[in-house]
């Protein structure tokens, strides 16, 4: 059986990608330690890759990268978020699947792990992705009600993936609009451990999150689950309360909790 191997730097990185047949499928989970999520990702990852024998030439190969220590591996692969699963073969990239459903990422290892290498690629975003072809049934039979409640499911995973969740327009290293900087600004300086997603990179939780939090402005603070409100709102909070932060600081109680 497969197992799940840690990469831990980037040249251990570079020698699995350079090691690996072109045919073989490489399942890249990027993981956080805070993230609880994550753990529950982690246990279905290892349940699957039991399920795939280890043979010659390999048919898959299964990696976990902590999506904050390796920063540089993260972003190459747009990865906003955690848990976040990424399947290459042949050094390009096949599939991602965000957030923790399980049903979902069986099915993309599924699809990918038995598909015909052949099968002709198509560029998304400047990325040599294989795409599934898609029958006429895929195309007509699409429920907007059904994949509404999957967008509001993933949505609620995501809004809980941290203590502290942050959407915003860019990176915190790297802001797309002064709210967004000055909603990092504030995080910083008062020492809270959060995590974020970058509304700019998926256009579904973009738009998806406005309906879902019924909030139409990024950026979004939300704290255990719960939507705060935009900059105006925690400059509010703070104003009325310095230490409403305190609890998710560095050293704080939600932090003891998560660690």
């Amino acid at each position: 059986m497969s197992a799940i191997a840690e990469i831990t730097t980037q040249s251990q990185w570079d020698e699995t990608l350079a090691s690996l047949p072109s045919s073989t499928l490489l399942v890249v989970s990027f993981h956080a330690p805070w993230a609880a999520p994550c753990a529950q990702m982690a246990t279905v990852l290892a349940t699957l890759a039991s399920e795939y024998p280890v043979t010659e030439p390999l048919s898959t190969n299964w990696v976990s990268i902590n999506a904050e220590e390796l920063s540089d591996i993260s972003e190459a692969y747009d990865v906003t978020a955690v848990p976040f699963l990424v399947l290459v073969r042949n050094g390009q990239v096949v599939e991602t699947v965000s957030g923790s459903s399980a049903v979902k990422v069986r099915k993309a290892i599924e699809t990918h792990a038995q598909r015909d290498t052949s099968a002709p690629a198509a560029t998304v975003n400047g990325t040599n992705q294989t795409l599934a072809p898609i029958s006429k049934s895929d195309e007509t039979n699409v429920d907007p009600e059904k994949q509404k409640d999957e967008l509001f499911k993933r949505l609620g995973d995501l809004v809980k993936a941290a203590p502290v969740m942050l959407f915003m327009k860019g990176t915190p290293s790297d802001p797309q609009c002064g709210f967004s900087r000055q909603m990092v600004g504030i995080l910083r300086e008062n020492s809270v451990k959060y995590g974020f997603f970058n509304i700019l990179a998926d256009d579904e939780v973009r738009q998806g999150l406005k309906e879902f939090a019924e909030w139409p402005t990024y950026p979004q603070l939300w704290i255990d689950g719960e939507l705060v409100g935009g900059l105006d709102i925690i400059k509010e909070e703070l104003g009325n309360d310095e230490n409403f932060f305190k609890p998710y600081a560095v050293g704080g109680t939600a932090d003891a909790a998560a660690a």
